[in-house]
């Protein structure tokens, strides 16, 4: 490991011994996950329950000319059949104060498996038939499936009233004319971006239980409760004291569970019956029942100089939210932002488009809009190396960004950011031994016996990744934490409670950490997360550790000082003090007293907000602006072997550089890196949601493939300490990254291998297909 840190943030405390900040205690939760024994939403289960389902439709666009659920409440054990016109309140809801998602279809239906209809009975099976028995008549209507259509005419490809286009955001730096002066070489390339999915393991469930107050209890897996509630609650018209969430198990999430999925309807079907209600949807009804990543159409223009240095850039990225609004403005206001990646470019002029079509709604993914532009500005970056006859690592650091620059927005990069070293360091990394063809498990297709090694050549390519963390243009973002300290049978016991969905990263573990480096302590409990304290947030855009940490940092703090003014006020004690394994003790060590004596039967307890440094919007013209919190890099380098005649790509290697500013827990931060370049590996080459005018035509783990264990090659990673000023503990987040770098890395690589094949390369489009391939060898 590489640090570039070697002096103490004020206020920092010297961790206790076992398990503070920089060390790496297991997850609480790890043993159970392994085991099996560990309870997930769908694990719920009370007496008297009833089960839930839903009625979706199965047209992309359609009106709603007749629907009959009279057959269906005729059927044994049915004790509920809902439509819109049974929504309680306000009918429509949205995650950007947009509210434009019918809580039930109301006469139309804009996408494949949009809901229509709720059912509540006895058992799933009741359910399911009486789904079955709702009759339907549609006017099927011809869907909009082309985003270029709608950039091109909005008005007459309409999905929703407000438009065709969600959002439209213009980056302008420079003189594009000057730009054009300079450049010795023009190059130009169309890129596109599928569908992906977040193929998060754990489907949506969840069990809402009526209480006695006319409120509802709800024990859900989701991102974010509070701003859940903020939705369900007009819909149900229930005010906020009588609506309580519980977080439930949740089986990964990566965006996924921003969105609502069953939570209203659980809640609509456990306030008619007035008996609790779970509803788990199956692998298929999951690709309908949450959000996907934005598919992208991309054209980029680049003017460069025969020394490499980029001299102007003209793109324009259309992505497509499908029929309702979701994070669709946000993720194209990122798009914009990031859309030349981490380089000095002085002439530019980006246009992002996010519209609305009748394919499959989209909204957050790991990445956020700027996995679709890293694909396309990094390949950029490999064509200007080929037209200019330069190595492409070295193209990269002469147009690198770093500490004092400014990225398309005008921000300025106010941290160090080592990108040129960080790339050097990619390229210095051992590379894997040779191909192995004595053993056909090392080729491209396995056991399947496909080749032996013949057409089988070796590339290497290269992806670096700036991704904004926590969230951005303007939004007070802040976190909430609650800090006990007490004497529970004979101990200093700390307990933590917040409002963070623990989402798989590891959150709770990084809570600990935090609370026995500031206060001294070994016992740490986290207080299961609901909405009884105030808001922490959304656990995406890899703000958990930086905000929530920062909270708990904060409430940890004012205990501390809380501790230690009695400490003073008892013993008469010098200044200077700090919590080391529960003793108050002097800067030289001395003992003043242990907390179990100072404590007795006192209770301290604070709370705490913790808001980042304010952002700005962006230019609506201009789109200048200070809108993002912080900016982190990480960079891949891929090693694959290519089957040039038939298509088939194995990852021998995918070894990164990351700086995270300050390592918390390197365990859980590898396995961040590792999980975030699984998937940015899965949308190079394999993972795909097949759309075909506006049906989704693969809703299953049989026809929609992720890496397994056999996909996905050793890593060697190179962790750097560079700390942001502005964080605490100097921490940057890192679960995004790396999704970004790797997708573009591997995909050069495979270009690579076409290359020295002695093929034309042209492949722009990802996953990468088997036909791609052979095109280009």
């Amino acid at each position: 490991m590489t640090s570039a840190r070697t002096t103490r943030f004020p206020g920092e405390v010297a961790a206790p011994g076992k398990g503070g900040v920089g060390e790496s205690p297991l997850r609480p939760d790890g043993t159970l996950k392994v085991k099996g024994e560990f309870a997930y939403s769908s694990d719920l289960w009370i007496d008297g329950m009833l089960w839930g389902a839903t009625l979706r439709s199965p047209h992309p666009r359609a009106r709603i000319l007749r629907l009959d659920i009279g057959p269906a409440l005729k059927l044994p054990g049915v004790h509920a059949v809902l439509t819109h016109e049974d929504v309680p309140g306000r009918k429509m809801y949205g995650l950007d104060h947009t509210w434009d998602q019918p809580v039930l279809a109301i006469d139309e239906v804009r996408h494949h498996g949009e809901p229509i209809a709720l059912v509540a009975a006895d058992h799933p099976e009741i359910a399911r038939r009486a789904m079955e028995a709702i009759v339907i008549e549609w006017e099927v209507l011809e869907p909009i499936t082309d985003p270029l259509a709608v950039v091109a005419d909005p008005e007459r490809h309409k999905v929703q009233e407000r438009g065709g286009i969600t959002r439209y955001q213009p980056v302008r730096v420079g003189d594009m004319e000057v730009g054009r002066a300079l450049a010795d070489v023009v190059i130009a390339e169309d890129y596109e971006v599928g569908i992906q999915d977040q193929a998060f393991l754990g489907p949506e469930s969840g069990l809402v239980v009526p209480a006695e107050d006319g409120g509802l209890d709800f024990y859900v897996a989701t991102q974010w409760m509070h701003w859940d509630l903020t939705q369900i609650g007009p819909c149900l018209d229930l005010p906020e004291d009588k609506m309580r969430m519980t977080l439930a198990g949740v089986g990964g999430a990566f965006g996924g569970r921003e969105d609502l999925s069953m939570q209203i309807h659980a809640g609509m079907l456990a306030l008619y019956t007035g008996k609790p209600v779970k509803m788990m949807y199956n692998r298929e009804e999951s690709f309908f029942g949450h959000v996907h990543r934005h598919p992208a159409q991309m054209r980029y223009e680049y003017g460069v100089s025969r020394a490499g240095k980029i001299v102007f850039a003209k793109v324009r990225i259309v992505l497509d939210g499908g029929a309702y609004t979701s994070a669709t403005l946000n993720v194209t206001g990122n798009a914009a932002s990031l859309a030349v990646g981490p380089y000095e470019i002085p002439n530019l002029e980006i246009d992002a488009y996010g519209v609305y079509t009748n394919n499959p709604p989209c909204g957050a993914m790991r990445g956020f809009g700027a996995v679709q532009a890293c694909f396309a500005h990094e390949s950029m970056m490999d064509k200007i190396a080929e037209a200019v006859g330069l190595d492409p690592v070295h193209v990269r650091q002469i147009n690198a960004v770093s500490q004092g620059s400014k990225i398309a927005t005008g921000q300025v990069v106010h941290a160090p950011m080592p990108m040129a070293e960080m790339l050097g360091q990619a390229r210095d990394m051992p590379l894997p031994a040779p191909l192995d063809v004595a053993d056909i498990r090392n080729l491209p297709g396995g056991a399947s016996q496909t080749t032996h090694g013949e057409g089988v050549v070796r590339g290497i390519g290269y992806g670096v990744g700036i991704k904004n963390i926590c969230f951005s243009e303007g939004f007070d973002d802040y976190s909430t934490a609650r800090v006990r300290l007490e004497v529970i049978g004979g101990e200093p016991v700390a307990l933590v409670h917040t409002a963070a969905a623990e989402v798989g990263q590891g959150l709770v573990t990084v809570e600990a950490q935090i609370a026995r480096t500031e206060l001294g302590v070994e016992k740490v409990t986290i207080h299961p997360a609901d909405n009884q304290v105030g808001s922490s947030g959304s656990s995406s855009a890899s703000r958990q550790t930086y905000m929530t940490g920062g909270a708990v940092k904060a409430a940890c703090e004012a205990v501390r000082m809380r501790v230690l003014a009695l400490a003073q006020g008892r013993f008469g004690a010098a200044r200077g003090l700090r919590l080391v394994g529960g003793k108050v003790v002097s800067h030289t060590g001395e003992v003043y007293a242990a907390l179990v004596d100072l404590l007795g039967d006192e209770i301290i307890e604070e709370t705490r907000e913790f808001h980042h440094r304010p952002t700005t919007g962006m230019d609506p013209v201009t789109g200048q602006g200070d809108s993002h919190t912080q900016l982190a890099l990480c960079v891949h380098r891929a090693v694959v072997d290519v089957d040039t005649e038939l298509g088939l790509v194995k990852v021998v290697a995918l070894d990164a550089v990351q700086d995270v500013g300050k390592i918390m827990n390197r365990l859980s931060l590898e396995g961040q890196i590792h999980g975030g370049s699984a998937q940015g590996l899965g949308l190079a080459v394999m993972e795909e949601i097949q759309v075909r005018d506006g049906k989704v035509l693969n809703p299953s783990f049989t026809d929609y493939l992720i890496p397994t264990i056999l996909d996905m090659p050793p890593q060697r990673l190179e962790i750097l300490e560079n700390a942001d000023p502005h964080a605490p503990y100097g921490l940057r987040g890192a679960g995004e990254p790396p999704t970004l770098s790797s997708t573009p890395a591997v995909v050069a690589a495979i270009r690579d291998a076409c290359r020295s094949a002695g093929g034309t390369v042209h492949i722009n489009r990802v996953p990468v297909r088997p036909e791609d391939i052979i095109r280009s060898s």
